[in-house]
């Protein structure tokens, strides 16, 4: 096991160059110049204009941008912003709060998908499973944006029992609304699945052996039935922790949530690309790391997984 992890932590190296080159390229390479956008409709000092291009290197071939970038990042440091503001700050405010959100919105999928997908697939053909199918199907038609707008008008306007903003992010009772729209799709495709793997196992050979046995219903579904039917979707599950933390931008939009996708649409919109490389490149890491995880709970749920 010590093996597997320490080959898997060294294949993450060239993956995590690489996938930070793209990112730079792609950030870099954007038309327009950031630095005379900071002077909207004015006419841009052509001499301020250059002193900032040269502190904040924008004047050096890219090639040395990206190698300047990679020798500051390996020190911890993620470069500053036209504002004159570390990035590393503003990361260190934003990014609890979508960790906060992206968790609310993690338990509200794994705890509904998963039960939706079990009743489910243990009523196959049933009217259970045909209402659990058109319910996630619906939630996978409608858009993000217009849900969270429904939501919020629903819940918050028309009922009444919450706020239609977020106006305390550490109040975890004020994020279950904007989590609820955030892992909606993902909560869709768990159940789905769930449905579909738990379908299949119900009709296997140790299935019928352990019925055969007498082995009590809770125990042959809560262990041997869930535990076989859970490694695709602690596939999903693990891939989907960076995507919730990187698709809140939307969500956080419409619940005023002053996290990391709001930072994110600033950067992008302002040109800031220093702020949008360090805060995709964070997410990149979160990437590797579940993934390594993912691996590691397969040994855990089918025994017959091991790594040499």
């Amino acid at each position: 096991m010590g093996r597997y992890v320490a080959r898997r932590l060294l294949q993450m190296i060239p993956v995590f160059i690489g996938t930070t080159l793209l990112i730079f390229l792609m950030v870099h390479v954007l038309p327009g110049d950031p630095i005379k956008a900071l002077w909207g409709d004015k006419a841009a000092d052509p001499a301020q204009v250059a002193v900032l291009r040269h502190k904040f290197g924008l004047d050096l071939p890219l090639w040395q941008q990206y190698t300047n970038y990679m020798a500051d990042l390996f020190q911890g440091k993620f470069g500053e912003t036209f504002g004159g503001r570390q990035v590393s700050d503003l990361m260190a405010e934003s990014f609890p709060v979508t960790i906060r959100l992206a968790l609310v919105a993690f338990v509200i999928e794994v705890v509904l998908g998963i039960t939706l997908g079990v009743f489910a697939g243990l009523k196959a053909g049933k009217a259970v499973d045909t209402a659990v199918l058109i319910f996630t199907l619906l939630v996978i038609s409608v858009p993000v944006f217009v849900l969270g707008y429904i939501f919020q008008t629903v819940f918050a306007t028309e009922l009444g029992w919450v706020t239609p903003s977020v106006q305390d992010s550490e109040d975890f009772t004020q994020l279950i609304l904007p989590g609820a729209v955030l892992g909606s799709l993902s909560l869709a495709y768990v159940a789905r699945l769930t449905r579909t793997t738990i379908s299949e196992n119900v009709r296997s050979d140790y299935m019928r052996t352990a019925l055969a046995k007498g082995l009590p219903r809770r125990r042959i579904v809560g262990v041997h039935l869930l535990r076989n039917s859970l490694i695709p979707v602690v596939t999903f599950l693990g891939t989907d922790i960076g995507a919730l933390m990187g698709g809140a931008i939307v969500t956080e939009g419409i619940f005023n949530v002053q996290g990391i996708g709001q930072q994110l649409y600033r950067a992008v919109s302002q040109g800031e690309g220093t702020t949008t490389v360090g805060i995709v490149t964070v997410l990149v890491i979160v990437f590797l790391f579940t993934s390594l995880i993912v691996d590691l709970l397969y040994a855990v749920l089918d025994p017959r997984i091991r790594y040499a």
